[in-house]
């Protein structure tokens, strides 16, 4: 199934194949998709008003991003292809390196991703979901699969 209002959002999603896995639903971002965890939203506000691990500086900076998923066994690499044997997260960042999104890959080497507010999506290239809302991918993790 394809989405209009997704393309329009993400117009490097249109014309390629990508499937939506979970209805829209306000409870979680990608942040939080990314880390497996879809009951509750991820965010390092200086408010307090969402969760972030309390280890990590409670900053909207790839740093603080990188050590909140450290902490969850993640590691910095440089290889976004899949490798078997690790998980993989990408952090988006836009032009001043300020994190505006947390992509997964799939144990099958396509990527998933929460889209704020929106649905779940299965997307086979990690740039489909890059651009203007977004950024690029800036900062890659892995894990050892457990």
């Amino acid at each position: 199934m394809v989405s209009s209002k997704l393309e329009r959002l993400f117009p490097r999603l249109s014309g390629v194949p990508y499937q939506i896995t979970s209805p829209a639903v306000p409870d979680y971002n990608c942040v939080a998709w990314a880390a497996n965890d879809s009951s509750r939203w991820w965010w390092p506000d200086e408010f307090y008003q969402y969760y972030w691990p309390e280890e990590a500086p409670r900053l909207p900076s790839l740093e603080a991003f990188a050590q909140a998923f450290q902490l969850l066994g993640f590691e910095v690499c440089s290889n976004l292809e899949f490798e078997a044997g690790w998980e993989k997260v990408v952090i988006f960042a836009g032009m001043d390196h300020v994190p505006t999104h947390v992509a997964r890959q799939l144990p099958d080497g396509t990527w998933t991703s929460k889209l704020g507010n929106l649905e779940d999506i299965k997307h086979p290239h990690i740039h489909q979901v890059g651009g203007d809302a977004y950024g690029e991918p800036t900062l890659i993790l892995r894990r050892r699969k457990r």
